[in-house]
């Protein structure tokens, strides 16, 4: 009832009303008040200011005996100007003190029965004339002290208000029948005034029913030129400029849909509930299954990804899936987001890639492995002839087959990390996880490098913290990486140098770093350092035996670790590589 706006402007005249004669009264019984007030207390200086009643007042006749008597007959004579009635207003004469009144209008004598007000406190005190006015009290007073015949009196004016109050209530009544009447004249021009403009705006309802259900070319008529009616013209354009509107949108999504239909990458979009909203053939025919509009994420895409995860991601998360042999790369984005919207699946089948890829890593698989039974045979034969020389001179017989047992080490070393690398390719090896101590890992690997790097003079220290906890790894893979970053800093640290291996924790981390004085990296080679057969410097790599893999290979397994292989920031000469790895292990998804 309240919501419509016949009501609405009934109860706007209601409240303007009461609010104005609420005003109205509130003023008028302040003004009176005051009025009263200002009266009194002129009325009172007015008759106390006069030399002559005060000269009466003070001079005693010869051998008076009763001064209060004599000031009551003199205030008698001006109770006329001083508004003395003895129903609301009297005066009293009371002794210096203020104990007991000695005469008074109304006949009160005896021990005072006054109340102590601030106006007769102050005559008491101070001898000076009380006459401050006070608009919350119930009364009004005056208390003036008079020496008379060498008597201290206070002459004491009270007045209770009841004049006030009578004309108060007065108007009270007057302005409750004026509120009354003025009430009645409002409902009826508020009624009068919501009928004249709830008409045109009824029009308009009707209109924007009709363009809700479509209709577009119905035009409501316009019956004034005032604020309204300007409202309807423009309803009327907007209706004709919406039309236009919606059929250009609907041209757009047929443009849309037929591109929709015909593109070659499968897309089904959700809803943020996870229901099927839009998909196109595609889609069913990557996924080899039928969707409809009761299909839902979980049944398409709940085994790899939560639809709550997508949805939360800031871009988009991309997938993969494996579909009878198809290989289908999946990107998921929300959309719409300020709106609430859902997530959008575009599908792209990447088969022939993934053949391609798997083609390369095998030809490399292929060739390392038919390399290293030539090489192997190269070895046996090269180690016969170093046993038994010909017809060569026995030292330069040694010499060239130094030579080659050195080269056929270093090819059969190349085949064994390509096989490693095409392993990891593949994905066809798995870590072997178990839980094993990580400080008793530091101090073998020390042991077991010590004696080489006593070979080059190097001064080697191990740093470890204590109680570092056990971890989760796979034990034989994260000793060779270690192995492979302690080897790198013995051999490309000139002799006589100093290494320094050194552990610890770091959250649910462990790490290790190895910090040498060696040659270094320089500073435009650090970033391509885990590349495959990068070398900094090739001849140096090659007469050192190495082959531009290892790193390679301990990055793969630090990476399948979840780990962090990387060179580390450091002062002076040298090289500080920094392995991590998870005290946990590895997550599983």
């Amino acid at each position: 009832m309240l919501r419509s706006l016949h009501m609405k402007l009934v109860m706007l005249m209601v409240l303007l009303i009461l609010s104005l004669m609420t005003v109205v009264g509130a003023f008028l019984i302040n003004s009176v008040v005051a009025f009263y007030i200002q009266d009194f207390y002129s009325q009172m200086s007015t008759v106390f200011g006069d030399q002559e009643i005060v000269s009466d007042l003070r001079t005693a006749a010869d051998g008076e005996t009763d001064g209060a008597g004599a000031l009551k007959t003199v205030l008698n004579a001006y109770a006329g100007q001083l508004g003395v009635d003895t129903r609301n207003r009297n005066f009293y004469i009371l002794d210096g003190e203020g104990t007991s009144v000695l005469a008074s209008s109304n006949g009160e004598s005896g021990a005072s029965g006054l109340s102590y007000t601030g106006n007769l406190m102050t005559a008491i005190e101070s001898g000076q004339v009380g006459d401050e006015s006070n608009a919350a009290a119930d009364y009004m007073d005056v208390a003036i002290p008079i020496q008379r015949g060498g008597s201290d009196y206070i002459i004491y004016i009270l007045d209770n208000k009841a004049t006030v109050s009578n004309l108060n209530n007065q108007l009270f009544l007057l302005i409750m029948e004026a509120l009354l009447f003025g009430l009645v004249i409002s409902v009826l021009l508020s009624f009068l005034l919501s009928k004249t403009m709830i008409t045109p705006i009824q029009r308009l309802t009707e209109g924007a029913m009709r363009v809700a259900e479509g209709d577009f070319a119905h035009k409501i008529e316009v019956a004034s030129r005032d604020e309204i009616g300007v409202l309807t013209d423009t309803f009327n354009d907007m209706a004709g400029q919406l039309q236009d509107t919606i059929r250009q949108v609907e041209n757009e999504r047929n443009k849309l849909n037929t591109l929709f239909l015909h593109m070659t990458d499968g897309v089904v979009a959700f809803s943020r509930t996870g229901e099927v909203i839009h998909f196109n053939p595609s889609a069913e025919e990557m996924l080899h299954r039928s969707i409809g509009t009761d299909t839902t994420f979980g049944e398409l895409f709940g085994g790899l990804v939560s639809l709550e995860r997508v949805l939360a991601v800031p871009d988009y998360l991309q997938e993969e899936q494996t579909v009878e042999e198809r290989f289908l790369q999946l990107l998921m984005a929300p959309f719409d987001r300020d709106r609430q919207g859902g997530v959008l699946v575009v599908i792209h089948d990447v088969t022939e890639q993934r053949k391609n890829e798997e083609m390369r890593r095998e030809f490399v698989a292929n060739v390392s492995h038919e390399l290293r039974t030539p090489l192997t045979n190269i070895r046996s034969y090269a180690e016969t002839l170093v046993d038994s020389a010909g017809d060569l001179p026995p030292a330069m017989e040694k010499k060239f087959l130094g030579v080659i047992l050195n080269e056929s080490d270093r090819m059969t070393h190349i085949v064994q990390d390509l096989l490693t690398l095409s392993r990891f390719d593949s994905g066809r090896t798995d870590l072997k996880l178990t839980q094993f101590s990580f400080s008793a890992v530091l101090h073998d690997l020390y042991n077991a490098v010590y004696m080489e790097a006593q070979r080059h003079s190097h001064a080697l220290e191990l740093k470890i913290e204590p109680e570092l906890p056990e971890i989760v790894a796979d034990r034989e893979r994260v000793v060779q990486v270690m192995m492979n970053i302690v080897s790198n800093s013995i051999k490309y640290t000139p002799d006589g140098g100093r290494i320094v291996i050194s552990a610890g924790r770091r959250g649910d981390r462990v790490w290790m770093l190895v910090d040498d004085n060696g040659i270094g990296i320089p500073p435009e080679d650090r970033p391509r350092i885990f590349e495959r057969f990068y070398r900094v410097d090739k001849a140096r790599s090659r007469q050192s035996g190495g082959t531009g893999l290892g790193l390679s290979i301990a990055k793969e397994i630090i990476d399948r670790h979840q780990g962090v292989l990387e060179l580390a920031d450091k002062e002076g000469p040298g090289l500080a590589v920094r392995m991590e790895l998870k005290i946990e292990g590895p997550d599983h998804e």
